[in-house]
């Protein structure tokens, strides 16, 4: 048992979760949070509170921001909107097949000269950018360095809606991408139309594999479609299923009418000529 508090570098991006160690921010606070680069500047969006986890293994905010960490955060603001508009012109010059999706600037501690911009891009392949990287260098007057990323990276880095109407997971809390396959949507009886289950990515909504362990679940132990069956409302044949009521749909043999019924009032299945099923 410990404290969080959630902060996060842009407003309504991936939240980063941080004991608060002996400070005490609220929402609106200006952090500083520990990263490979030194400390950087966050906003807290959720105040530090007692939660039942074992809070060990989270990194510790670094202080309170003051006058000379928000100057410095304002000015790497800066130098990273122009080193992106910088990269688009050059990039229309060079006549590449890029599109810029972010842009990273570190300032290294110890002097000028050992800045690094680092500009994230997406391509349809893979591209021969050197010659862009030494005019980027020239321009900027700092090390230059460029990383292709692949659609579900990019939609993260960039953020959206999805269909759902709401942020992207990708871009507030999945951490890692697990495989996702056309095998689950099909498990979840939906179309297989590729406007209806992928992602702002292109890719197949991550959103699939959320659900599929139950859907697993359920076809494990249910009565399979076509099977007969008998119900608190009489004998008949399964005809469909209802996955988030953990219900079976039954046609009935006495009117032909059809019912729900939950999957642990049915018993079956039982021996018929299925044959007869059409």
């Amino acid at each position: 048992m410990g404290m969080l508090c959630a902060v996060s570098f842009t407003r309504y991006g991936r939240l980063y979760y941080l004991d608060p160690g002996e400070f005490s921010p609220q929402v609106g606070d200006r952090v500083l949070v520990p990263t490979d680069d030194g400390p950087e500047v966050a906003e807290c969006v959720w105040a530090a509170q007692w939660v039942s986890e074992d809070t060990d293994g989270f990194p510790r905010v670094a202080g309170l921001a003051d006058e000379h960490d928000l100057r410095r955060d304002e000015l790497l603001r800066k130098r990273k909107a122009e080193a992106k508009v910088a990269a688009k012109k050059l990039i229309k010059a060079h006549d590449l097949p890029m599109k810029v999706v972010a842009v990273d600037h570190v300032i290294e501690q110890g002097g000028a000269g050992g800045n690094r911009t680092t500009i994230y891009f997406t391509a349809p392949h893979r591209v021969d950018f050197r010659s862009l990287v030494r005019d980027l260098g020239a321009t900027l007057h700092c090390r230059v360095e460029l990383r292709q990323l692949s659609a579900r990276d990019s939609a993260r880095v960039q953020g959206g809606i999805g269909s759902c109407g709401r942020d992207l997971c990708c871009a507030t809390f999945l951490t890692d991408f697990e495989p996702v396959t056309i095998r689950m949507a099909k498990d979840q009886d939906l179309p297989l139309n590729p406007l209806r289950i992928s992602g702002a990515c292109g890719r197949l909504m991550c959103c699939l594999k959320y659900e599929h362990p139950l859907y697993q679940k359920f076809q494990s132990s249910a009565p399979a479609v076509g099977s007969r069956i008998t119900t608190p409302e009489g004998d008949g044949r399964v005809v469909g299923h209802s996955v988030p009521k953990d219900a079976v749909v039954v046609r009935l043999d006495a009117d032909g009418s059809r019912c729900s019924c939950s999957r642990a009032s049915v018993c079956g299945p039982r021996q018929a000529h299925d044959e007869q099923y059409n």
